[in-house]
């Protein structure tokens, strides 16, 4: 049992974590004010050769392991939670779903470009009427043997990346008599595809840096090799992608979490009042010293779970605890900064702030803490 990350994973994560500090940190909040999205960071990771770490080398990824990509992720979202939200849903969602499932001629048009910075990738499953149940999924895919293409409509709901995305991939009914085993998956490409829409960007709580959108189908047509495995398949494939795409949340909030405590800690100890530093007062070092506590078990299951999905064991229960544990660690510790800075913690010239409104919704997306505890009491066997 090795707590501290190998030799390559330390190098990697350190090399993040400057990157992070000279390039990041100091748009962190301009860019989410602005609402933008920032191409030349992600050019810069490109340049990292970080786009895509779990990626084999075959179809120009780092062909790193999981723990080194939730070792990247915690430091992106140790400054951004933005930027961290775009790089997962890119790596987990819109990337390794291709390399687990595609053929060889997808992943060489497909995910190449993704894994190498060229692009970015997307996912699609949830609709304005079907978030945690699936099974009212909307959108069809229905096969025209004629033209051998299937013809997509329908609408999809809060997906992340879509409108700076080079790929989506959508789920979609196939067959409405066979429930779950009537989805499937298609790589929709957003560019060149008639038929693509993005109807909605929304203005969120948070993560206004990484875009979340609604798009729509409209009689859009597709060529039949753009069925990411076999029809039917697609439900079976959003398992095994959510249990990996869970210790990246995982991994973002204890990212948040630790940027969060970092600020509160020194502000503590910087901060002044009646004669003396905050930091020495019981009821500040206990929220500071409690604050450490929650990311440090959060930090250990989210390497838990990656050390299991690596070592190709199920990892179902693992994903699921460590992402409800850190998502939640994540907003209470925030609170707890805001709280610990006062009335500056609540301006957003201090980070806190920040990262109190982006870690909410690491307890909503890929599966709300409700349904993990669906998940969670399903394993156990209850």
């Amino acid at each position: 049992m090795e707590f501290e990350p190998p030799a390559e994973h330390r190098m990697i994560r350190d090399t993040v974590r400057e990157f992070c500090e000279s390039e990041i940190r100091p748009i962190a909040q301009e860019i989410e004010d602005d609402h933008r999205f920032p191409e030349e960071t992600f050019a810069a990771l490109a340049d990292l050769d970080v786009m895509g770490i779990p990626v084999s080398e075959e179809y120009g990824g780092l062909g790193g392991d999981q723990l080194m990509y939730a070792l990247v992720t915690e430091e992106l979202g140790r400054v951004s939670g933005g930027i961290g939200l775009s790089y997962a849903a890119h790596t987990s969602l819109g990337a390794k779903p291709i390399e687990a499932f595609g053929t060889d001629e997808q992943k060489e048009a497909w995910l190449r470009p993704l894994a190498e910075g060229d692009g970015i990738g997307a996912w699609a499953l949830t609709e304005p009427g079907s978030g945690s149940d699936a099974s009212g999924m909307e959108t069809t895919a229905e096969y025209d043997a004629d033209a051998d293409e299937y013809v997509l409509n329908g609408t999809k709901q809060f997906i992340t990346n879509a409108n700076v995305a080079n790929s989506v991939l959508v789920k979609a009914v196939t067959d409405p008599d066979a429930g779950y085993d009537g989805i499937s998956t298609f790589i929709v490409d957003p560019r060149n595809d008639d038929g693509f829409e993005v109807t909605t960007v929304w203005e969120k709580m948070g993560l206004n840096c990484s875009p979340t959108c609604e798009i729509r189908f409209d009689d859009l047509r597709i060529p039949a090799d753009r069925l990411l495995g076999e029809e039917g398949e697609g439900w079976e494939q959003t398992m095994k992608t959510l249990d990996g795409g869970r210790i990246s949340i995982a991994a973002l909030s204890v990212g948040l979490a630790q940027g969060a405590y970092e600020a509160a800690k020194e502000y503590a100890g910087e901060r002044e009042q009646f004669g003396r530093p905050i930091a020495e007062f019981d009821a500040i070092r206990d929220k500071v010293v409690h604050m450490y506590r929650q990311i440090e078990r959060a930090r250990l299951l989210t390497h838990k779970a990656a050390t299991t999905y690596d070592a190709g064991e199920p990892v179902t229960r693992e994903s699921a605890l460590a992402k409800l544990d850190a998502s939640e660690a994540a907003r209470e510790v925030a609170e707890e900064a805001v709280q610990t800075l006062g009335g500056y913690g609540y301006t957003t010239d201090f980070a806190p702030q920040r990262f109190y409104r982006d870690a909410k919704l690491m307890e909503i997306g890929e599966g709300t803490s409700e349904i993990q505890h669906v998940v969670l009491g399903r394993e156990l066997g209850l």
